[in-house]
Parts: structure tokens; sequence; C-alpha cells
């Protein structure tokens, strides 16, 4: 079983819903986006990534536009489930953007990163990382990993959604800024085939029928 659920942005409360309680050993969580427990290397922040990690299930992450991206680099990269991830810890890992991975007989494509909103704030408490948008070497790579398998997967993993669905969910608003990967997920949506788009940036839980999902804090479950 494969649970999704969206930002978490370091909130250990969010691992107590009943459903993500429920998840046993061999299951999957999938976090799409702005993790938040890899931010200042603290003694505390150590002590909740060995709690996460030391559950029954399996939880991965994708990076988003809240994520210290220099101390997630310094974790080693592995095979994971046919694709690239990082071992964290015990049974948590970032999940490598790009890649193609297989779980529960599912094939997966994931790709995180994400601009941020909040940037000129953020800019001045030196908490921006050049990594969150990813440069054409990851679009590329992403592209031919896709190819390798005739652009035909399960589902999709991003924390950004493609731009004409961020659009969608926010027409109402009049400053919605369009990064790299908005525009690269739109030319995906129409050149790949997928049974379901997760992505988490937008903070809500809403089907945007048929095909895509956003996802927070209450959990979704893929059988």
């Amino acid at each position: 079983m494969i649970c999704v659920i969206g930002d978490t942005h370091g909130d250990y409360s969010r691992f107590s819903h009943k459903k993500i309680k429920a998840l046993k050993s061999g299951d999957y969580l999938i976090i799409c986006g702005d993790f938040g427990f890899v931010w200042d290397g603290s003694a505390r922040e150590e002590a909740l990534l060995k709690k996460i990690g030391s559950k029954r299930y399996t939880t991965i992450f994708l990076t988003g536009s809240h994520d210290n991206y220099e101390l997630l680099e310094k974790y080693p990269p592995m095979e994971f489930m046919g694709g690239t991830a990082r071992h964290i810890c015990g049974r948590l890992y970032m999940l490598i953007s790009g890649e193609v991975l297989e779980i529960d007989g599912h094939k997966l494509f994931v790709f995180g990163g994400g601009s941020a909103s909040d940037i000129d704030a953020r800019l001045e408490n030196d908490t921006w990382w050049e990594q969150e948008v990813p440069d054409e070497s990851l679009l590329e790579n992403g592209l031919k990993n896709l190819s390798a398998i005739e652009n035909k997967v399960d589902y999709i993993f991003t924390h950004e959604p493609p731009g004409s669905i961020a659009e969608f969910l926010e027409r109402e608003s009049s400053n919605l800024p369009m990064s790299r990967l908005n525009i690269f997920f739109d030319k995906l949506k129409g050149e790949v085939a997928f049974k379901m788009w997760f992505f988490g940036k937008l903070h809500r839980n809403k089907l945007v029928p048929p095909r895509y999902m956003s996802v927070f804090d209450e959990p979704y479950i893929i059988e």
C-alpha cells in the first residue's frame, strides 16, 4: 500500500493521522515536497529523523521549496526501487528528481523542487537554495528516464503542479508565479501516459478531475 500526503514542514504531528498510523511493514508513505525535517542539523532534528526512520513502514519524500538542499546533499545516493534516492536513516529516503521507481508493482515518476512565493523574505533570512529550481540536466535526465519506458507510468509525484493546473486552482490569484518546473510539467502532462498525478505545493486536499490530486493533510491511499 502507498499513502500520499503533502508538505509536512517539520511538523511531527502529521504522522499521527489514523491512516498513517495504520500503515504496516511493507507499506510506503510518500511526502510530496517540503519535508522540513532536514533543516538545521540540530540534535532534536536528528532524533526526529531517527523516529521517522524507525517506523514499520518506509517514508520517502520529494524536495520542495522549503528544504535545506545543502544538508540533504550530504546524504549518500543509493539504488532504490529501480531508481536512485538519498538514504537519510533507517526506512527514510529522499527521492532524487527525474527518477523512475517501481513500488508495489506501480511505476512512479518523481520530481521535486519548486519556487517559493515568499522568496524575497527568505533571501533576507538566508534560507534560499539555488537547487530549489532544478537545472536543465535534471530535466533532461527525467525526459531520458521516461523515454526509456516509452513515456508510460502509473503515477507521477511532484511538489509543484503543472502550470495549467496551478492556474485553475489559483485562478483568483492575480500574481501567480510560473517557474521552469510548472512549464516543464505542462509539457509532460501532454506527452506521458499516467493514471494520477499528485502534488503538494498548494497545501490543499483537492481532486482536479480526472487525474490530478493536490494533497496536503488528508492522506490518499493507493492500494
